[in-house]
């Protein structure tokens, strides 16, 4: 496998809470990897190691065949990082800010204009770039931090929940810029903890929990493992979840259906015609819904089986 970033074993501690626990991935040359896992799972502490900002305690670490504490210098120069938050000079323009960057990578001052010029019409920054920082919204923000992560031309980028904080309309246009890069040959680490991101934006997964990685693969292979279908039930009254859970887990014996904070119920099925007999003993128990349907397997329903509880719970709880 042609893998230009490589882990193996990685552990790292703080104080006595252990971060990293044997951590174990790869990451295909020209691929988006999606590390995925709730705050607290050890994401960012597996981003900083890789950017060479944490040394790690034990295992190994290489990224473009570079290992990540003997040569940091050779990875940094390689390499480019967005945090969870912009990190730009808000005094700034765009302009300025990108051109800061450039020089202080060593570009003569008119080939960092150029390069700074080039990224703001590619990030569609173009009305705003004489505009300072504090003026920005916060998806062009955002677009302007992953703009300068790309200055000096990355072989490999470390996205750190870049959409975190955004609304719908900012977080679609940064994951159609990380599809850009992925399309222009740059490999991406991309973190999150939502399921959706990495549902639409990553080649492979990595799911961490606890600081150990619990599943791998592809989002298709993850799926396939968890297997079946669901049967997804939201009662019309909220009040009526209860009557309805237990209702449902009287009809499949031994499975545990689970709720999510929008008062749904999801249990996986061994048998489609499941459908029609809890269709017919809720209108019997006089319990209506809002919804009620068999769907295939999501990465919710993956994180669900492999931690015992949604994802969106497990981020409140780390939170």
């Amino acid at each position: 496998m042609n893998s230009v970033i490589q882990v193996e074993n990685l552990g790292k501690s703080f104080g006595t809470t252990r971060a990293l626990d044997g951590v174990d991935l790869a990451v295909r040359r020209g691929t988006v990897l999606g590390l995925l896992g709730p705050n607290g799972s050890g994401k960012t502490t597996t981003v900083r190691v890789l950017a060479t900002l944490l040394r790690p305690d034990s295992g190994r670490a290489r990224v473009l065949g570079h290992d990540v504490v003997a040569e940091p210098e050779a990875v940094r120069a390689r390499i480019g990082l967005t945090g969870q938050y912009a990190a730009v000079d808000e005094a700034l323009s765009g302009t300025d800010n990108l051109v800061l960057v450039a020089r202080l990578l060593g570009l003569p001052r008119r080939e960092a204009r150029l390069r700074a010029a080039e990224l703001i019409a590619r990030f569609g920054l173009a009305a705003a770039a004489g505009r300072r920082v504090r003026t920005y919204s916060g998806g062009m923000r955002r677009r302007l931090d992953l703009a300068v992560s790309l200055v000096g031309r990355p072989d490999v980028l470390f996205l750190d929940e870049p959409t975190t904080g955004l609304d719908p309309r900012h977080r679609n246009e940064v994951w159609d810029e990380v599809r850009a890069l992925a399309v222009d040959g740059t490999t991406v680490l991309l973190t999150t903890q939502y399921l959706e991101e990495a549902e639409q934006l990553a080649d492979d997964l990595v799911v961490l929990d606890h600081g150990r990685v619990i599943a791998a693969g592809t989002p298709a292979a993850l799926k396939a493992e968890v297997g079946g279908q669901r049967l997804h039930v939201r009662p019309l009254h909220p009040t009526d979840l209860p009557a309805v859970t237990a209702l449902v887990a009287g009809l499949i014996p031994g499975a545990a259906p689970a709720a999510d904070a929008a008062g749904e119920l999801t249990v996986a099925v061994p048998d489609p015609g499941l459908l029609v007999r809890v269709a017919d003993r809720l209108d019997a128990a006089g319990l209506p819904v809002a919804e009620l349907g068999l769907r295939l397997p999501s990465l919710d329903d993956v994180f669900l089986t492999l931690t015992g509880r949604p994802a969106a719970d497990a981020s409140e709880e780390a939170a």
